[in-house]
């Protein structure tokens, strides 16, 4: 198990829409995307998930950041709630890697293009 320190944040904003028009009773697809996040087992040991209200990312959506100590933060778009699972094997990676990097080839397939950008930590900024 990962050092609880070493846990990676999973934000997931839960007010997307996925750039379209949802009907008076459904559940915005970013809602559905935290639920099939939080369900998953060994989801609390591996990311400590958040959900924001939005990432400002609404074309791309469903949207989701990662980010920890000392790491790069990635906003990663074009997510929706069946790519749980790849979001919870790329944080595994992500937690692993020193800087927080992970080259698409060692991605999920579903994943290799849903990075956005990616912003330093303060700590790693001259």
């Amino acid at each position: 198990m990962t050092e609880p320190s070493a846990v990676p944040r999973l934000h997931v904003c839960i007010t997307c829409r996925a750039g379209r028009t949802l009907g008076p009773d459904e559940v915005p697809p970013g809602a559905r995307l935290h639920e099939a996040i939080a369900r998953r087992d060994g989801a609390a040991e591996t990311v400590r998930l958040a959900a924001v209200a939005c990432l400002a990312n609404c074309e791309r959506g469903c949207s989701a950041a990662i980010s920890a100590a000392g790491k790069w933060t990635y906003l990663l778009g074009g997510l929706a709630p069946e790519d749980a699972g790849d979001l919870l094997d790329y944080a595994r990676t992500y937690a692993a890697s020193a800087s927080g990097t992970v080259m698409p080839s060692r991605r999920p397939p579903a994943l290799r293009r849903a990075v956005i950008g990616r912003i330093p930590a303060p700590e790693l900024l001259a």
